[in-house]
C-alpha cells in the first residue's frame, strides 16, 4: 500500500509537471496535435509512449547515479563539460518557460476572474515563496490534489463533448500541414516537456528508493498525459477553427458546462500552472545551489524576481517565440537520453 500511494504521487507529480500554462489552458494542444487534424490522434499515441519510455528512463537514470541535480543528468549524458554548458543552457530555457507559466496566471486573473494581470502574478509568486521550503515533498503533495481533479474534469469534458454534433471532428477535422511538419510534430512536443520536466523528475527519481515504484510512477505518469493530451485534443477539434481565436481555449469549452463548472475548471488551470511554476522554481535552485554558496531562499527570490520582470510581455506571445527556438535544442537532448547505455556497475 505505502508502495502504491508513493507510485500515485510520482505519475501524478510528472503529470502535474508536463500539464503547466500552455498545456492546461489548451494553447499547447492546439498548436502541437489539433491544427494537424486528424493525425492529431496517432501522434497523441507516439508522445505518449515517448513520455512513458523516456520520463521513465530519466528518473532510474537519475536513481542511480544519484543525482542532487538535473545538471548530473546532462554530465551523464554529455559529459562534464558540455554537460555543464548545456545546463547553463537548460536554466535559461527554464527562467524562459516559468516567465510564460507566471504570464499564463496573469491570463488566468484577467480573461476569466476579472482581476488586473498583475495581481495574477504577485499571488503566484508569494505563493510560490511559501511553498518552495517544503521541498519535493511539497510539489508532490500539491501535484496529488490538483491532478485527480484535473483527470475528473478531463472525463466531464470528453462526456459533455461526446454531445455535440461535431464530436467526430478529431477523426475527419482535414489539414494543410505536411507530413513531415505532422510528425515532428509530437517528437518536439515530447522533447520539450522532458526536457523541462528533468528539473523536477531528476530528484523525484533520485529521492526514491525503489526502481520498480520509479517504473510503474513513470508508465502511469506518462499514459496519464497523453489521456489528457487526448481529452483536450477530443473537445477543440469539435469547436474547430472558431476555437483558435481564445487565450484560453479549454476555458471557453468550460463556459459552456455552466457557471460552477467553469470556475472550478479555471481554478485548476491556475492550480496546474502553480504546481509546475512552484516544481521548476524547486529545481533550479537546486542547480544553482551547485554554483552558489548563498541560502536557497535567497537564490529562490531573485528566480521569482527574474521571472515577473520577463513575465511582462504577455502569454501568447511568449508561448509562439520561446517554444520552438528551445524545441530544437530539447529534440538534441531526447535524442541522447534515447541512445544513452548506463555504465555497467
Amino acid at each position: 500500500m505505502k508502495n502504491a500511494v508513493k507510485v500515485l504521487q510520482i505519475s501524478f507529480t510528472y503529470i502535474g509537471t508536463v500539464v503547466g500554462a500552455g498545456f492546461a489552458t489548451g494553447q499547447e494542444i492546439l498548436q502541437f496535435f489539433t491544427k494537424y487534424g486528424k493525425w492529431g490522434v496517432l501522434t497523441i499515441i507516439l508522445a505518449t509512449i515517448l513520455f512513458i519510455w523516456l520520463g521513465t528512463k530519466m528518473m532510474l537514470l537519475a536513481n542511480k547515479i544519484k543525482a542532487t541535480s538535473y545538471e548530473d543528468l546532462n554530465r551523464s549524458l554529455f559529459g562534464n563539460t558540455i554537460g555543464r554548458w548545456l545546463s547553463l543552457f537548460t536554466l535559461i530555457v527554464l527562467i524562459g518557460v516559468n516567465s510564460v507559466m507566471l504570464a499564463g496566471a496573469g491570463s488566468v486573473f484577467t480573461e476569466h476572474l476579472g482581476f488586473y494581470y498583475q495581481t495574477g502574478l504577485v499571488v503566484t509568486i508569494v505563493s510560490t515563496y511559501l511553498l518552495l521550503g517544503r521541498g519535493i515533498k511539497g510539489v508532490m503533495q500539491l501535484n496529488s490534489i490538483v491532478v485527480p481533479m484535473m483527470l475528473i474534469l478531463s472525463l466531464t469534458i470528453i462526456f459533455n463533448t461526446m454531445g455535440s454534433p461535431d464530436a467526430a471532428h478529431f477523426v475527419t477535422l482535414t489539414t494543410d500541414k505536411s507530413f513531415l511538419a505532422t510528425w515532428a510534430s509530437p517528437l518536439m512536443y515530447t522533447a520539450f516537456n522532458l526536457s523541462m520536466a528533468q528539473a523536477v523528475l531528476v530528484p523525484i527519481g533520485s529521492h526514491t528508493k525503489s526502481r520498480k515504484v520509479i517504473i510503474w510512477g513513470g508508465v502511469l505518469g506518462g499514459a496519464g498525459v497523453g489521456f489528457m493530451l487526448m481529452a483536450g485534443h477530443f473537445a477543440l477539434s469539435a469547436y474547430m477553427p472558431g476555437i483558435v481565436q481564445y487565450e484560453i481555449p479549454m476555458g471557453n469549452i468550460a463556459e459552456q458546462l455552466g457557471t460552477a463548472v467553469q470556475l472550478i475548471y479555471i481554478l485548476l488551470i491556475f492550480m496546474e500552472i502553480f504546481s509546475t511554476f512552484v516544481a521548476d522554481i524547486y529545481g533550479v535552485t537546486l542547480q544553482l545551489k551547485q554554483y552558489i554558496n548563498i541560502s536557497p531562499k535567497i537564490i529562490s527570490i531573485f528566480i521569482l524576481l527574474l521571472c515577473y520582470l520577463t513575465s511582462q510581455f504577455g502569454f501568447s506571445s511568449l508561448l509562439a517565440v520561446l517554444y520552438p527556438t528551445f524545441g530544437l535544442f530539447s529534440l538534441l537532448w531526447a535524442v541522447m537520453l534515447a541512445v544513452y547505455k548506463p555504465k555497467k556497475t
